[in-house]
């Protein structure tokens, strides 16, 4: 599963760890994430972040 840069301050969703203090889990990927969930760092929405090139 891909990871997701936040654009506004490079904070990096991985699908591995998930963001569980935000009620998502681990193994999550980006796509499924709620559609109101926001950045844990910035607070910006989904449509902030993009896909991390490996």
């Amino acid at each position: 599963m891909k990871k997701y840069r936040c654009v506004v301050c490079d904070w990096v969703y991985d699908p591995a760890v998930g963001d569980p203090d935000n009620g998502v889990a681990p193994g999550t990927a980006f796509e499924d994430i709620p559609e109101d969930w926001v950045c844990p760092m910035c607070g910006v929405g989904k449509e902030d972040f993009e896909p991390v090139e490996e």
